[in-house]
């Protein structure tokens, strides 16, 4: 975990990003990356590592990082690591045994309250990524969050996912209806007992447009990362085009 975090922290110092503190989980640091670009740009959120058991996710925002991608195309904001003993234990849930991703409701772990708490800080954002992978998916899929119907991305995120496997086009997916690899769920917050990170971005006002993207866990790890990597790269440059 200290080589995965200084491959961050040397990474954030080489792209011009601004490296924050906001909370801890035993000896590791929960840390955010900004980057702030001048103009008028789009505010992007991404976040990853919530599930200790998803290795991928943060690696590909590592590998993003790395390669320059996040450039003055946005202003960027990253939470790459939400649960690193997590990720060091292979577990879904914090070491505490709780699942973060259905703890926004309720904000009583100290993870989550650190993360709202920053969160808090910062402005609404324009669009944003929640990276995941699920270890019972068929092939990628995703969720989008849109109620103010904005142009969805969703077509150009699964056409770049099918350049490196399948769509998962199971009628239901995770206990919920999908189409062709898309879940558009209530977005109504009240009518959800728990709330994921992403429904807490919608009822909090950070999104306006929400996705949580799923690629599937008996996919080589190389094949996932490379896969969610295209995926989010053909969303930003299309969501440019489409706000310009």
């Amino acid at each position: 975990m200290e080589g995965l975090i200084e491959r961050y922290k040397t990474a954030a110092k080489n792209h011009g990003f601004r490296w924050d503190t906001f909370g801890e989980q035993g000896p590791y640091p929960l840390f955010s990356l900004t980057k702030r670009s001048a103009g008028i740009k789009p505010r992007i959120y991404l976040s990853s590592g919530i599930h200790g058991d998803e290795p991928a996710p943060p690696l590909t925002l590592l590998h993003l990082l790395e390669s320059g991608f996040f450039r003055d195309q946005a202003t960027w904001f990253i939470c790459p690591l939400l649960n690193p003993q997590g990720l060091i234990l292979g577990t879904r849930e914090s070491p505490a045994k709780a699942d973060l991703n259905r703890a926004f409701k309720e904000v009583i772990e100290p993870e989550t309250r650190a993360h709202v708490a920053w969160l808090s800080r910062q402005p609404n954002f324009h669009l944003t990524f929640c990276v995941h992978e699920d270890w019972e998916a068929k092939g990628f899929y995703l969720y989008e969050l849109n109620p103010h119907n904005k142009p969805s991305l969703a077509e150009t995120m699964l056409q770049a996912a099918r350049n490196h496997g399948p769509i998962d086009h199971s009628p239901v997916i995770d206990g919920r209806e999908a189409h062709l690899g898309i879940i558009r769920p209530d977005t109504n917050p009240e009518n959800r007992e728990l709330w994921p990170e992403s429904i807490y971005l919608l009822a909090r006002h950070h999104s306006g447009i929400h996705y949580t993207l799923e690629t599937a866990s008996a996919f080589e790890l190389t094949q996932r990362v490379e896969t969610m990597a295209d995926v989010i790269s053909a969303a930003t440059h299309a969501f440019k085009r489409v706000r310009a």
